[in-house]
């Protein structure tokens, strides 16, 4: 794909015409609502059969993890392999790592703000089974940073596609990106052919995301079946105060930013992205939609480099909605246990944590284990309150996947703006409904399927143009 008008030739593949046909993911996503509504039905109709419904939706989610090493390595491949100067790729990738580690402290200083405003803590007591919750969950966490480190280097070439590690899968498919660079024409066909792979690595996510209303269903009925309803009125506070926090910085910071710097209106992009936050609220998990994600930021009108660098990465290190969870869940505890921490505490603390939650990137439940790794670590009395949120966890665990995906999306939108890979025009045109995503690209089997103006890898022309910037 490219930041330039060479984009426009594929635009009408996605708008009317004799070889149109009529978009059947609309009933795809109203059965997904339809479903949510009936898992909640059935958790508090039911809650022992709910429990039972778990492993629906953990199946389809790991569903969707299961494709998610070949999309970002074809994606990759494709997006370095195309683009003769390698500078042009370290610069994307230093300014992405960049921009992560501001919006960190950013989100953590807002966290802290409305944590010490609220005290969602007070009033909590503690018993012996909830101590040993958060023990347990701090042997869940990572290592450490060493370990993290070194888990990015895969065992083979191939282990990180078996292994389903992002991190390295994107070191891999980096490392062949800059080998097709160096190999120039004679790589050529090895490009093709990993294009050839992309399309039919979506088209059997296609397939599965019509197993997305049955996920949905197992997934909130089972959630609702263990939570019930005296734990959600019990811990009200701290779970509604985080929403208000973590909307206050996707419309507020995220907002300003993606008008200042793209001059795009934050409600626009929200609402083109409006399906993956439905897919992420029914399955709790950002990485069901990262797929989607990747598809929808080429078709919006930012190069394939940007996009194929900035998501996969921003995925692991752009994690604003865990950095405000770790924010406000610490000073719940510590108000909850009566050892309020001073700021200078707050501080260290929370800056040892945003450390540490780069550890625990792709770790199911990695929120609450990152939690109780960085207190044991820095604050071992603390631990023992970890077990006082357990209960609503899931629940904060649909904001932080919701805060942490929009995060992600205006991220690509900024690095791509920044370094002049983004074409506005188009921006302009799709955000205003003019030139509509082809859904048939992830979640149809028409012979078509990847004809439409947001299929990745259907950009020859302007892969060509960005290969002699």
């Amino acid at each position: 794909m490219s930041s330039a008008a060479d984009t426009a030739p594929a635009a009408p593949a996605a708008g009317p015409g004799p070889a149109a046909r009529r978009d059947r993911t609309h009933y795809l996503y109203i059965a997904v609502i339809v479903a949510v509504a009936l898992g909640i039905l059935v958790g508090f109709a039911a809650p022992d059969f709910a429990k039972e419904l778990k492993p629906i939706g953990t199946g389809f989610v790991n569903l969707i993890k299961m494709m998610i090493s070949p999309i970002i390595f074809c994606t990759i491949v494709l997006g370095v392999g195309s683009v003769r100067k390698a500078a042009k790729v370290g610069k994307v990738g230093g300014l992405a790592l960049g921009y992560f580690v501001v919006m960190s402290f950013v989100a953590l200083a807002i966290g802290l703000v409305v944590g010490n405003l609220v005290h969602p803590g007070s009033g909590m007591h503690l018993t012996e089974a909830v101590k040993g919750v958060g023990h347990a969950q701090a042997q869940a966490a990572s290592e450490g940073p060493v370990d993290f480190v070194l888990g990015i280097i895969p065992t083979t070439l191939v282990s990180s596609f078996t292994e389903g590690q992002v991190l390295q899968t994107l070191l891999v498919a980096l490392l062949v990106g800059f080998a097709l660079q160096a190999m120039g024409r004679r790589g050529e066909p090895i490009l093709r052919g990993v294009e050839h792979i992309q399309r039919l690595v979506f088209r059997v996510l296609a397939m599965i995301m019509w197993a997305a209303p049955i996920g949905a269903f197992g997934a909130m009925a089972a959630v609702i079946g263990e939570t019930g309803v005296d734990a959600l009125k019990a811990l009200a506070t701290i779970m509604l105060g985080f929403y208000a926090t973590c909307l206050l910085f996707v419309l507020v910071v995220l907002g300003a930013l993606t008008r200042v710097v793209a001059g795009v209106n934050i409600f626009q992009l929200l609402r083109y992205l409006g399906r993956e936050f439905l897919l992420i609220l029914s399955t709790s998990s950002s990485e069901s939609a990262l797929p989607r994600l990747i598809a929808k930021m080429e078709h919006l009108g930012v190069s394939r480099p940007v996009v194929g660098i900035t998501v996969p990465t921003g995925y692991s290190f752009n994690l604003d909605g865990t950095m405000i969870y770790l924010t406000m869940a610490s000073l719940f505890i510590a108000d909850a246990m009566d050892q309020p921490l001073s700021i200078g505490q707050q501080i260290t603390l929370l800056l040892f944590m945003m450390v540490a939650s780069k550890g625990a990137a792709g770790v199911t439940g990695a929120g609450l284990a990152t939690l109780a790794g960085a207190l044991q670590s820095h604050k071992p009395a603390l631990v023992d309150g970890v077990g006082l949120i357990v209960g609503i966890d899931r629940f904060m665990s649909e904001a932080r996947a919701l805060t942490n995906f929009a995060g992600n999306a205006v991220a690509t939108l900024l690095i791509g703006t920044w370094t002049g890979e983004v074409d506005k025009d188009r921006v302009r045109r799709v955000l205003a409904g003019e030139l509509p995503f082809d859904e048939r690209t992830l979640v149809d089997d028409a012979e078509d399927a990847g004809a439409g103006a947001g299929v990745p890898g259907q950009r020859e022309d302007g892969e060509k143009e960005l290969a002699k910037a």
